[in-house]
């Protein structure tokens, strides 16, 4: 038997299904700036991540008759606006570089972080992920910030679970370098 996962807002995707303007903007209204940062964090720019979220809006209004509440709506709508946020990169030509198993380095995971001012490192580690090359920016977003996992990511980039590790790792490593040369990690 299929599982069948009701949430919170249920009731406004029903309406919104039936055609209600109202449900799908009070949809619209609770789920855009959760979206936004999601698209932000990937596509790395408010301008694009903008964009991002008002095509998968119309995507999702457009498929919603599909929805079939195997999973909550605002997952589903995530799925949209990663896989949006994905085409978006591609069309700047995001390259991520296939390596061979045996290529895979091993890095130093010996950082440590102070858990003093969380919010201010926080804010820190946001601004230093912002310099970081797209492919690394995404994975690492997709990762620790979407709970996805490298398996997962692989299917989304179409590139293989080692590649996502490596990048990850890659992402990782020079996001320390980033935050150490701006004082920001001791």
């Amino acid at each position: 038997m299929e599982a069948i996962y009701i949430d919170k807002h249920y009731n406004l995707v029903i309406e919104c299904k039936q055609g209600s303007k109202k449900a799908c903007y009070e949809l619209y209204r609770l789920y855009s700036k959760a979206m936004l940062n999601v698209a932000f964090r990937i596509v790395g720019d408010i301008a694009e991540a903008e964009d991002v979220l008002q095509e998968a809006f119309v995507d999702a209004f457009a498929k919603l008759k599909d929805f079939r509440q195997d999973t909550t709506f605002g997952l589903w709508l995530k799925q949209i606006v990663v896989n949006r946020s994905i085409n978006m990169l591609r069309k700047r030509k995001l390259e991520l570089v296939e390596l061979e198993d045996g290529h895979l380095e091993n890095i130093a995971d010996d950082e440590s972080w102070d858990d003093e001012d969380i919010q201010y490192q926080v804010a820190r580690v946001k601004e230093g992920m912002k310099l970081l090359p797209d492919g690394y920016r995404v994975v690492l977003s997709l990762y620790l910030l979407e709970g996805y996992d490298h398996e997962e990511i692989g299917q989304i980039l179409n590139i293989s679970e080692n590649t996502s590790r490596t990048q990850f790792l890659r992402a990782k490593r020079k996001l320390i370098e980033i935050l150490n040369r701006k004082g920001t990690v001791s």
